[in-house]
């Protein structure tokens, strides 16, 4: 880690060169690698940073309800010496949703959506002249990631050449894992049934991106030879929001897709155990699995509020 780089003398965040972060694309390896870097110093040395931000507020856009996502992005811009606003609801409803922006973008210095589809996060940032991140789509989640990095970086203390297996289905969460695991070289399998795999483009991408930086991505439908040496395992819901219809159906479809003791024994004697929650216990994961030793869940969570200030230091300060 280069947490060194960060002095008391001046606290100058390293930039992303993207004016948005609209999805894991926004970010570059190199930007990325610096988040990290940031995201530990910042949670190492809090108080450095305590002021940075002050004077920037940020609106919070919620279609999707929230713990995590909106209290980490809350207490991360306060704790920076800002604040925020928040909305729940329909975004684009009541009116368009690029008059929504550019009302937004005369007020507060950002804005986080956490959305239905892809396309509203795409859609504020064309018409917003401030940072639009996003705090969660259909197709990606970024900001979890970053906090997922930055947790198995704490325990194992290195990235490159880990063995992450993702089990369930090939959501959201899985995308932005394979697309920011595969830039910082790790090893990423994604273990789920047939007709749940990836979307085949970010797959297609993700693939490029471990060329390129020495790490690898592979799906398959087998859990035990997905898990089989890995260090991290990693699940999430079965049936996200949205996709309540489905749930019977989905639950048929992942048996045996279930995180228990049995399959985390196939893992690696070191392995973590990581989950984005929250979780239904009993389905995805097991109750002993989550509580045992090998659950990082909570650092996870915890790093979410750490990671998102180093964005937003990148974007804002």
């Amino acid at each position: 880690m280069s947490a060194a780089l960060f002095s008391d003398a001046a606290v100058k965040a390293p930039v992303i060169a993207s004016a948005d972060l609209t999805s894991d694309f926004s970010i570059t390896a190199e930007e990325l690698r610096a988040l990290l870097d940031l995201a530990a110093d910042v949670k190492l040395n809090p108080t450095r940073y305590a002021a940075t931000l002050k004077h920037r507020y940020l609106s919070l856009l919620f279609e999707k309800p929230s713990l995590r996502t909106r209290l980490t992005f809350e207490l991360a811009i306060k704790q920076l010496g800002g604040d925020c606003v928040v909305s729940i609801g329909p975004i684009g409803d009541r009116e368009p949703t690029k008059d929504l922006a550019r009302n937004l973008d005369r007020w507060t210095n950002a804005i986080v959506a956490r959305t239905f589809l892809q396309s509203t996060v795409d859609e504020l940032a064309q018409w917003s002249s401030v940072p639009v991140i996003n705090g969660l789509s259909d197709l990606y989640h970024p900001c979890q990631s970053f906090a997922d990095l930055q947790t198995i970086e704490e325990r194992f203390e290195t990235l490159a050449g880990l063995k992450l297996c993702f089990v369930g289905d090939s959501n959201n969460v899985a995308h932005s894992l394979m697309l920011n695991g595969a830039r910082i070289g790790m090893h990423v399998t994604v273990a789920c049934p047939k007709g749940y795999e990836p979307d085949t483009n970010i797959l297609a991408q993700s693939t490029r991106f471990a060329t390129q930086h020495g790490g690898s991505i592979t799906v398959t439908n087998n859990p035990i030879e997905g898990v089989a040496k890995s260090h991290v395992i990693y699940t999430d819901v079965w049936t996200s929001m949205g996709q309540e219809a489905e749930a019977a159906q989905r639950i048929e479809s992942f048996k045996g897709f279930q995180v228990d003791s049995d399959l985390m024994r196939h893992a690696d004697k070191n392995a973590i155990f990581l989950h984005c929650l929250p979780a239904k216990r009993g389905q995805e994961v097991t109750d002993e699995v989550i509580e045992s030793n090998q659950s990082a869940v909570f650092d996870q969570a915890e790093n979410r509020l750490h990671a998102q200030k180093a964005l937003l230091l990148m974007l804002l300060a």
